[in-house]
Parts: C-alpha cells; structure tokens; sequence
C-alpha cells in the first residue's frame, strides 16, 4: 500500500526526535514536499561528489587526551579584524522559500540570536536589503549586545554594471565582506532531482536578480560546440575577479577553491581569504571532497591567510577536524535549510546551538581549549 504521506508545517517547538544536529535532515522530508527535498539533498550528475564529502570524513580519526584543564574553554577566534563566537557561519543556500514561506529571514533571526555569521546568497528567495535588516534593526536590542557579522555571496552577471548594482547593494545594506563564487559556470542538474520531477515554484524566485536584464542568447553556428561556445560564454576568468577587487574596499573572498594553485594566485591577487568548497557537490561530479584537498590549499597559502571551509559537514566533531586541517571556520549549508523546514528560526538556532556543543565535547575530550589548539592537533588516518 502506497500512501502518501500529509507534509507538516514547520513547528514552534524542537521536536522530541531531535537529539543531534543531523537528526534535522531525518525530520526534514516531513516537512519538505519530496520533489524539493530532492533537489535541496541532491547533488549534480550521479551524485558522486556529494558522497563523496560526507564518506571522506570518516577516514579522520581524534585521538583523546587526557588530564587537560580545559575549565577556561572557549571557541572564539579573529577573522577579518573581527571576533567571532564561533567558528560556524551559515553558507549562502539558494531559493530558501523551498523549505519555509519566510525563507532567509528566518535563517537570519537565528543567525542573529546564535551571533554566527550568515552569508547571504545572490540567489535568496528575499532580497538582500531584508535580510540585512533582520540585524540592522536589532543593533539597540537589550537581548543581543552588537549585531552578528553578515556577509554576501555574490555571483558574475552577464553583465559588469548588474554585478557593479549587486555589489553596491550589498555595501549599502551593511553587508561587511563579499564571498563570490567562481565555480558554478555552469548548473548541472542532480539526476535525483530531474527523476523527481522537480521544477521550481512559480513563488520561489531569485528576487535580487529578477529585474536584472536577462541578455539574448548567442546563436551558436553549425560546428560550434554548446558547452565551450555557449554555456562558459559568459563564465567569469581571472580578469573579472581582478576588475572586483578594484570595485570596492570591502573584503573579498573567493568560494570554490579546489586546487593549491589557484589558491595561491587568489591571495596574490590581493584577495582577503578563500572558501574550500566543490560546491557541496552540485558543480563538476567526479571533484574531490572538500576535505581531501584542505590541508593541500591551507599549506599553499600559509598559516596566516584566512582559510574557510564548506562541504559535508554535519557534525560538531566534523567541525573539529576541518579545523585540525586548516579551516579557520566552516559553512554549515544544507543543515540550515533542513532546520528551517522543521521549526523555522527556533530550528536553525537550536542546530546551531548543538553544532557548537558538539565542537565544545569534541575539544574538551582531545584536550583542546581553544581553536588554536584545535589547529595543531594532528589527526590520524584510519586504516583501510
């Protein structure tokens, strides 16, 4: 018997079942109608990559230590001449409205509550001026002492003056630093999507973007190949990135850096830091885990270049080894939407919450006090 099952609203209360930060993306088809859910989980192609960056984790293994004191604990850390809590920001998620009908405002209340760090997406179902309000307006709150930081996402449009409109906007707004994405040329579709019949909304659209005009498309002539000719005729090269960078005085980091040496040309470029992240496996099928190549790109720009990390996370001890290999802070993506879908704000902030308590029991049990301890902790390779 095939029933289909009645999809809950998102609740005002943490329900029972939740116990650990992962246990939202258990909950979260109950709430999330199952086309969208497949393409929220799902990856590009046959979903390799997407695998791929929660198995590689696994290979990690924290050895305890033992008698440390470790009563004067905490997880704050500096980036960017400012002092985070923690080190766990909320990723740029596209079209949140999939998961709740307040969409990103709701992801920014508890981005505010919990003082982590969310960066906004190009791409957000609200436009990027409401979001930012969220914390602009809470600046003389009694409840929290200083607005959390904020921060943009942006991606190259066709043309430089809609990117130049994106850019100001985000400044005007008070967002305090830029994390373009370079490595989505092109969207390739998740096959588990496609078999699940998804197609977006007609109510869940990229509201900044949506009066941008939208160019002719080039005639591709006989011969001439839809991918090299067509598709990456308008992708962004090293000579876009270099025109940002002379744009404004914002800092500027670069998302989507898998390989030492573009690593090394990004901060040669003047940029402020980088983002190691294969797109949570929704760009090129077949990429490494993020994972796999942190430790390559954190000892190709050295100790001191302000290093992020995206991609599989889903845990407070997986939070722990991205640190141990390098990330001065992690992009929680997925979790953020699955917590949305289940108990809005309240569920973004309580997975937020038990990330970090999660963090706090990983380094109270391998004798680390701070993140800095966290860093020079060597981790071992499980055999296989």
């Amino acid at each position: 018997m095939n029933e289909t099952q009645q999809l809950l609203s998102a609740l005002s209360y943490i329900p029972a079942d939740i116990q650990c930060a992962q246990d939202y993306e258990l909950l979260a088809p109950r709430f999330i109608p199952a086309p969208s859910f497949a393409y929220i989980a799902g990856g590009s192609g046959q979903d390799q990559t997407l695998a791929a960056n929660r198995t590689a984790f696994y290979k990690w293994s924290v050895c305890p230590r033992l008698l440390c004191d470790v009563t004067q604990g905490h997880t704050r850390f500096n980036l960017l001449n400012h002092e985070f809590s923690h080190p766990i920001f909320l990723a740029p998620v596209a079209y949140q409205k999939l998961a709740h009908p307040q969409a990103e405002l709701e992801t920014a209340r508890a981005a505010e509550v919990m003082e982590a760090c969310m960066i906004t997406s190009t791409l957000a179902s609200t436009s990027l001026e409401d979001i930012a309000a969220i914390s602009n307006n809470r600046n003389d709150s009694n409840v929290i002492n200083k607005a959390s930081e904020k921060w943009f996402q942006l991606y190259f449009q066709p043309s430089r003056a809609a990117t130049l409109d994106l850019l100001n906007r985000a400044q005007a707004a008070g967002y305090s630093a830029i994390v373009v994405t370079v490595d989505a040329s092109i969207r390739t579709p998740s096959m588990s999507a496609v078999r699940a019949h998804f197609h977006m909304p007609d109510d869940c659209v990229a509201v900044n973007v949506q009066h941008y005009e939208i160019p002719e498309a080039h005639a591709i002539s006989a011969g001439q190949s839809r991918i090299f000719n067509g598709a990456m005729r308008e992708a962004p090269t090293w000579a876009d990135l270099e025109w940002l960078l002379s744009q404004t005085s914002l800092p500027i980091l670069v998302k989507g850096v898998l390989h030492p040496q573009d690593a090394q040309k990004i901060r040669a470029m003047g940029c402020a830091g980088i983002v190691v992240s294969n797109h949570g496996g929704r760009s090129l099928d077949g990429a490494p885990a993020s994972i796999d190549c942190l430790a390559k790109i954190r000892a190709a720009v050295g100790d001191d270049y302000p290093v992020l990390f995206d991609g599989g996370i889903r845990s407070g001890l997986d939070i722990f080894k991205a640190i141990a290999l390098g990330a001065d802070a992690v992009l929680i993506g997925r979790l953020q939407v699955y917590a949305i879908s289940v108990a809005g704000a309240l569920g973004v902030a309580h997975m937020l919450r038990l990330l970090r308590e999660e963090l706090e029991l990983c380094m109270a049990l391998a004798g680390c006090a701070n993140l800095s301890d966290v860093r020079n902790t060597e981790l071992e390779l499980q055999p296989r």
